[in-house]
């Protein structure tokens, strides 16, 4: 809690999203703001998020310009330098206007130290919010561990070394910040993703999303490299063609650097028809599409950074109260436990008969979603990462 007399300012820096579109960033900064500290945010502008600056329940938040949703190493170079010159700039006017005390970096990129560093020197603290780990994350990008890959290792090992504080989104990007940047273990939080009950509200079903088909398939999410939405849209071919269940239609929701590209795809096997891209849209039409789903899927690539990282859709189907099928990877698991069906690695044939085994087993749905959303109520809901998040800020301003 901040303190009774002259309140803590905090400036959050985020580059990939804006807010209030990023949801963890977003339910930290209305935290903070609750708890009684100011809060400032600095991220890139986004659809439906391009006034430079506006205040929402109280958050102040700045935003800049991006040239462009970067694809390809020397495309992501050129963004994060853009975004790099743009947080100093706004640091700035933050910092001679509202004032912050603490810098709050959400990667990636991880060279927000930078700015951070900077300010240390004038006395401010620094957090790290550690989202992704990017040397994995490059990786599975590009399948290579070449300088960039080295680069993205030095950055994270600065980073990790100016923070006074560091909060990980779950046991394995702990582990990282200890052993591999060095964190002392008692500056180090976890602090998981969880979703907000009253955002992911339960709503009736909107039948028209299943274009005149018994069964919907959803997801939500990213449609990146690393996303896998070519294993789900081979899973579809499996199902319709190979298994030959025209009954079933796939609603997909998101946007993304490989979006056209797997509307394309998804021409070249024939799926026009059994599939609806919806791009990104407002929370309304995902819920209406995910509450009219009958199963949900998270087909991420099982590989290094997908297997230690949480993905915050596998929270948000069981929030909602729906059976999963994605492949079996650590975090994904410890998420949703027996709220999932379990796919082996990178199969996509062996996803689509998880698909259709629990669309021809109604009682396992229903199990399986009571399961996830009580999981979610009793332990992964935001409300129970509350207290952690204060507990890092407690000690962040405790020296």
């Amino acid at each position: 809690m901040a303190s009774a007399g002259k309140k803590r300012r905090v400036l959050i820096i985020v580059e990939n999203l804006p807010s209030p579109f990023d949801r963890r960033v977003w339910q930290e900064a209305t935290t903070l703001q609750e708890a009684g500290y100011e809060v400032s945010i600095i991220c890139p502008t986004g659809k439906g998020y391009e006034k430079k600056h506006e205040v929402i329940d109280n958050v102040h938040i700045y935003r800049h310009n991006l040239p462009f949703e970067a694809e390809g190493a020397r495309g992501y170079l050129i963004e994060y330098s853009v975004a790099l010159f743009w947080e100093f700039v706004l640091a700035w006017r933050v910092f001679l206007t509202r004032g912050f005390d603490a810098i709050h970096a959400c990667n990636p990129p991880d060279n927000i130290f930078l700015v951070g560093g900077f300010f240390k020197l004038l006395g401010k603290k620094f957090l790290f919010d550690h989202h992704d780990i990017n040397p994995e994350l490059y990786d599975a990008k590009f399948g290579r561990r070449d300088f960039f890959y080295r680069v993205m290792l030095a950055w994270e090992r600065w980073t990790f070394r100016l923070a006074d504080v560091s909060i990980a989104t779950n046991e394995s990007y702990k582990r990282i910040a200890i052993e591999r940047g060095k964190m002392p273990e008692d500056r180090v939080f976890v602090v998981r993703s969880g979703p907000k009950l009253d955002r992911l509200r339960i709503i009736p079903p909107v039948e028209a999303l299943k274009k005149g088909r018994q069964y919907l398939v959803g997801y939500v999410g990213v449609m990146g490299r690393q996303e896998g939405i070519d294993y789900l849209l081979r899973a579809a071919r499996h199902i319709v063609y190979n298994l030959g269940r025209k009954d079933v239609h796939f609603g997909l929701v998101g946007g993304g650097t490989s979006l056209e590209e797997m509307k394309v795809y998804a021409e070249e096997l024939d799926l026009q028809d059994y599939v609806t891209f919806t791009g990104r849209v407002p929370d309304q039409e995902m819920l209406e599409m995910l509450n009219t789903a009958d199963v949900c899927v998270n087909p991420d690539v099982a590989n290094e950074m997908n297997d230690k990282s949480t993905m915050n859709k596998i929270m948000e189907y069981m929030a909602l109260g729906k059976p999963v099928v994605q492949f079996d990877l650590t975090e994904g698991r410890y998420s949703a436990q027996e709220a999932s069906l379990y796919a082996n690695n990178n199969d996509a044939e062996d996803m689509a008969r998880k698909i259709v085994s629990l669309l021809d087993d109604k009682e396992a749905r229903v199990r399986m979603g009571e399961f996830g959303r009580k999981r979610v109520e009793e332990t992964l809901a935001w409300d129970h990462e509350i207290p952690k998040l204060l507990e890092a800020y407690n000690l962040l301003f405790s020296k």
